[in-house]
This record gives structure tokens, sequence and C-alpha cells, in this order.
């Protein structure tokens, strides 16, 4: 009983086990269809989605082809017509050149034919020069070389007939305005004409009683020439020169100390180092005291105040050096009066004018080294003196190192130029001056048609008589420039010199 209740259980819970199973696979099958429907409603739509997206890359690729495809049209089209444009104009050049071509053949036959014929032409015309050449010729009783050279020279004597008249309305014009330009000129001049100190003297001669004083100056072994050297600081030179002996310095305080010293030393006749030492121990002493009083009395002649010591020294020591053979102390003093009565007509600073005229050679006193002027030293000690800045340019341009800065430098250049242009101001030796003479007259006389040439007023003038009969006036006014440019080429002087031609008729008849 109990089993079969338990196997009716059992086959119960069997059952509904069953068909829960069967329940369960049923549910499931609906759910796997329900999803195979979905997936295939899915699957429809998204085929669907593609054709259309399909569809419409399509139509895009399409459209893209046909806008390019007409842009291509396009291009092609324009290019087309500028190739077009191209060929036609092409053309047209090409038949400009052809037209060009055919022009120029005909000007070319047109030419060619005008050159034969004008090839004839200078034929015929050769043949009729020669033939009226000839024909001159025998006229004439002239070649052709003849008559060139007759022609060629009327044509040189025409040339300088309007040469020497157009130089003459030159100077004619230059004569009417040369009264408006005086002064600018007149000051111009001056300065170019201060001329540079080119040679010094640099030796001094001592006359000896006789030759056998030579031997006692040099002394044994030399000492005594030595000591003297040594001690005044010159070259002593004993040569052959009879009874003389010459002593060499560039500085002129020494020669003359040198000079001083052994002059008494020969008169005295003792001659021996330690004589020889006292002596210029002396005569430096003197000289020394001479300097000062020469400086002095030149500052108190012109009455300037305020110079030191060293100023005067330097000032005094001008009385020992030349210059072409004049003082330059001399020199300095007649510099600072011209300038100072310059600068009185001038309205100009008449101290300061006398003042730089003082001291504008003031440098060649002073020992110089070799790459100094006496510009330059003098403008050194000056600065060291305390002088005013007018006195410094004065002596810096005087010789036209530096460009003058007020009215006091200038009259400084004039008053110099004429303090050294002044008559016998600068010694030259007799032998030198005719022989520059006679050198001015024979310059002059080399020309063809001088009579006579004559230097005059010391050289400063030539004057030359010309034949009135073989020269014309034209010709005068050519020697007289010509006579100027060769003395100007092959001769040194100082200043300038005039040139003078004359030419003139006389006629002389005696009544009886």
């Amino acid at each position: 009983m109990y089993l079969i209740v338990g196997l009716i259980c059992l086959l119960c819970i069997l059952l509904g086990g069953a068909v829960g199973f069967f329940i369960r696979i049923i549910f499931a099958k609906n759910k796997l269809d329900s999803a195979e429907n979905k997936a295939e409603q899915i699957l429809k739509e998204a085929k669907l989605e593609a054709e259309s997206q399909k569809k419409e890359l399509l139509l895009e690729a399409k459209n893209f082809l046909i806008q390019e495809r007409n842009n291509f049209e396009k291009q092609t089209k324009e290019r087309r017509i500028e190739l077009q444009k191209f060929e036609r104009r092409i053309i047209q050049k090409e038949e400009q050149y052809e037209r060009r071509l055919e022009e120029a053949e005909k000007k070319e036959k047109l030419l060619n034919g005008k050159e034969k014929s004008l090839k004839d032409e200078q034929d015929n015309v050769q043949k009729l020069k020669d033939k009226w050449q000839s024909e001159l010729e025998k006229i004439s009783g002239l070649t052709r070389e003849e008559a060139k050279q007759i022609l060629k020279k009327e044509l040189e004597e025409q040339a300088k007939q309007e040469a020497q008249i157009y130089l003459n309305k030159i100077e004619e014009e230059a004569k009417r305005t040369a009264n408006k330009k005086s002064r600018e000129i007149l000051v111009t001049t001056i300065q170019r004409m201060a001329s540079e100190v080119t040679s010094e003297v640099t030796t001094t001669s001592v006359s000896l009683p006789n030759d056998e004083m030579k031997g006692r100056i040099i002394g044994r072994e030399g000492r005594n020439i030595r000591t003297l050297e040594t001690l005044i600081g010159v070259d002593i030179i004993i040569d052959d020169t009879p009874e003389a002996v010459v002593i060499s310095s560039f500085d002129p305080v020494r020669r003359e100390i040198a000079k001083t010293a052994l002059s008494r030393l020969v008169a005295d006749g003792r001659i021996h180092p330690a004589r020889i030492e006292e002596v210029i121990s002396r005569v430096v002493n003197e000289f020394n005291e001479t300097i000062y009083d020469e400086g002095e009395k030149a500052v108190l002649s012109l009455g300037i105040v305020g110079i030191p010591a060293e100023g005067i020294v330097n000032i005094g020591k001008l009385f020992f050096r030349t210059s072409y053979g004049q003082n330059v102390l001399d020199h300095s003093i007649e510099v600072a009066k011209i300038a100072g009565t310059l600068a009185a007509e001038l309205d100009a600073d008449v101290v300061l004018a006398k003042r730089a005229g003082l001291l504008h050679d003031l440098g060649k006193g002073a020992a110089l080294d070799g790459d100094s002027s006496h510009t330059e030293a003098g403008y050194e000690l000056a600065k060291k003196m305390g002088e005013p800045e007018g006195v410094l340019n004065a002596i810096q341009s005087h010789h036209g190192d530096v460009e003058p800065n007020c009215l006091e430098s200038i009259i400084v250049q004039i008053a110099d130029a004429i303090s050294a242009s002044r008559p016998g101001a600068r010694r030259e030796s007799l032998e030198s001056y005719i022989k520059r003479l006679e050198n001015l007259e024979l310059i002059a006389e080399s020309y063809e048609g001088v009579e006579k040439a004559f230097a005059i007023q010391a050289g400063r003038e030539v004057r030359v008589i010309l034949n009135n009969v073989t020269t014309s006036d034209e010709d005068a006014g050519n020697i007289a420039r010509d006579v100027a440019k060769r003395i100007e080429s092959e001769l040194r002087y100082p200043g300038k010199i005039k040139v003078t031609v004359i030419r003139e008729s006389r006629f002389i008849e005696y009544a009886r």
C-alpha cells in the first residue's frame, strides 16, 4: 500500500519534472523564434540601409565625376583658346618678319645700286681733282706738298694771332676786375710768397797763424781735439785747407762757442786739456750772458712784457742763427715791427701782432729732433711759456703748416714775407749771383727775334728788346710768356722775376 503510494508519488514527481522541463523547452523555443525573427528583421533593415547608402555613394561619385569632367573640359577649352591666340600671334609675327625681310632686301638692292653709282661719281671726282691739281700745279708752279706747307704756315699764324687776341681780352678783363679783388688777392699772394728754409749754414772757419798750429790743436794722440769736440759738442775738421780749420755743427751757438774758444786758445798758444776746459767754461758763461742780454734787448726794444726768462734765452739764441745769410733775431725784430704797423693800419691787436712777430721763429734757436720743424719746436716752447692762442697759431701758420684762425696770424705771414724779400736782406755769393743774372739773359736771348736782354734790379727783372721788323706784337706777348715759363722751370730764385718785352720803331732823319 505504502509502496504503491510511494510509487504513485514518485511517478507524480517524475511527471511534474517532465512537464516543467517540457514547459521550459517550449519557452526557450519561443524565445529562440522571437530572437530569430528579430535578427531577420535587423538583417533586412541593415540590407535596406546598406542599399540606400550604396545608392547615395554611387550618386555622389557620379556627380563628382561629372563635375570634374566639366572642369577638365572647361580648362581644356580655355587652353585650346589660348593656344589658338598664341598660334595667331606667331603667324602674325612671321608675316611681319617676312615683310621686313622683303623690305630689307629691297633696301639692300637699292643701297648696292646707290653705292655703285656713288663709287662711279667718286672715281669721276677723283679724276677731275687730279686733273685740277695738275692744272693748279702748272699754273702756280708749286707742288702739292709745298702748297700744303704754305697753307699750314698761314693757318698757324692765324691761330697764333687769334690766340693772342683772346689772351689780350682775358688780360684786359682781369685788369678791369682786379681792383674788386685786390685785398683778397694781396693777402693770398703774400701768404704763398713765404719761402721755406731749405738750407742752413752749418760750418764756421777759424783762421790759424800757420799750419803747425793744426798739430797743436790735434795734440798728442788726439787728446786736445777730442777734448774740444766732447766739451762743446761740435765736429772739428782739419784737412788740407791752408791755415784754417772748420767747425761743423747744426747748433749755431755751439759753433760760435767753439770758434771763440779755439780763437782764444790759438792766440794764447797754450793748448792742453786743462787749458781747453778753462777757456771753454769761461766762453760758455760769457755766451750765456750775451744770449740773455740780446734776448732782453730785443724784448725791451719792442716794448713787449711778460716773457719769462726761458723765453728770453730762446730769443737771445736767435742772435747766433742765420737763414739765407739773414740774422734770425734781426729778422724777428723786423717782422714784429712790420706786423705792429700793419695791425695798427687794419685796427687789429697791435700788441698781439708784435708779440707773435717776435716769437714766430722761436723754434730756430731750440735744439730740434729729427722729426720736428722749427714751427713745431717754436709752438711747443711758446706753449710752455703760456703764450696766448693767437701767438701759438701765428707760429704754426706762418709757413702754411696750419690754417690761420685770426687776422694777426695773417699779418705775421705778410710781415715775414716782406722782411725776407727785402732787397739785401738775404745774401748770396757773388759767383752764384752773377751766374743767375747770366742765365736769365741767356734764356731770354735764345728766342728768335730777340736783339738784346738785360737782367736788372739785382735779377728781379729781365728786359727783352725785340727786333721790330722780324717780330709782331703777338710775338712779343708769346715771347714774354715763354721766357717766364722757362725761368720758372729751369732756375731757382727767391721771390718773383718780372719779364718785360719791348718792341718799338724808331725813325731818325736829319735836316740839312
